[in-house]
């Protein structure tokens, strides 16, 4: 049963978001309110182009917002400094690792920095804690191999072992299922889903797998022209939302399915 009040990870008060210069403003969304609850599994969707990775950006502090707060357990966001940021949030990027000679273990192990001191040396606690993140993200097999050997859908697995390592409230991951097949895209992202029920940490990523999204998520945030809508894949679905997000001449959003189409 769930709680009648879950305890909310994230949220935002008016958020502008975009790009300021001296000379202009742009504004790529504004007036962003959402709620993360503890536990849940969220997607973030939208059309290409649309800003996706600018509200990641945002939400992760590495980008001013243009006005509005953002909230991490009630406080904000600037309000924390970086180390005790990186222990409540930690970002899985889709940008390639520095160096792929790490074993894969000791990539893991990184996600302890937060915790350790200044030489990096792990505690018995570290090691006990980056082993369950191994396990967790069933790669046991794989901890003693160097990460130039694996696959992406192997490293995507190790990355996601390394922010559960972190052990930080809040897990954002920015489009953890590209350049993976079909069947690597459902298997993470309902790794993700497994996650999120079973440890309690907050899991938000954006993604194109929008039906996959829809049938996985707790709740989808949805990026559209300017405007950001957040409530249950069922609920959107009812609202018509999905069915503004791409031209209509091309696609079709069937209601029924929960999926889109190709008109033919």
């Amino acid at each position: 049963m769930k709680e009648q009040n879950p305890h909310i990870i994230l949220k935002t008060e008016d958020l502008s978001i975009g790009y300021a210069s001296k000379k202009a403003k742009t504004v790529v969304a504004s007036q962003v309110n959402v709620e993360l609850k503890k536990g849940e599994l969220i997607g973030l969707i939208g059309a290409n182009g649309i800003g996706k990775s600018t509200l990641l950006r945002t939400l992760t502090h590495v980008q001013k917002p243009l006005s509005g707060t953002v909230f991490i357990n009630e406080k904000s966001i600037l309000d924390y400094n970086p180390l005790d940021l990186a222990k409540v949030l930690s970002l899985v990027l889709t940008e390639k690792i520095a160096s792929k000679n790490l074993s894969v273990f000791e990539l893991i192990a990184l996600g302890r920095q937060p915790y350790t001191n200044w030489v990096g040396n792990l505690s018995e606690q570290d090691k006990n804690i980056v082993n369950q993140a191994i396990l967790q993200t069933n790669i046991e097999d794989l901890q003693h191999k160097k990460c130039f050997e694996l696959s992406d859908g192997q490293l995507q697995k190790v990355m996601i072992a390394r922010a559960l390592a972190q052990d930080t409230d809040l897990i954002i991951l920015d489009e953890p299922t590209s350049h993976l097949d079909m069947y690597h895209k459902a298997y993470i992202l309902k790794l993700l889903q497994r996650l999120a029920k079973e440890t309690g940490k907050t899991i938000l990523f954006s993604s194109h797998e929008i039906d996959l999204a829809i049938q996985l998520c707790d709740t989808l945030i949805v990026m559209n022209a300017g405007t950001v809508v957040s409530d249950q894949p069922c609920k959107l679905i009812e609202q018509g939302v999905f069915e503004t997000l791409f031209p209509k001449d091309l696609i079709a959003f069937d209601k029924n399915t929960g999926s889109f189409r190709v008109k033919k």
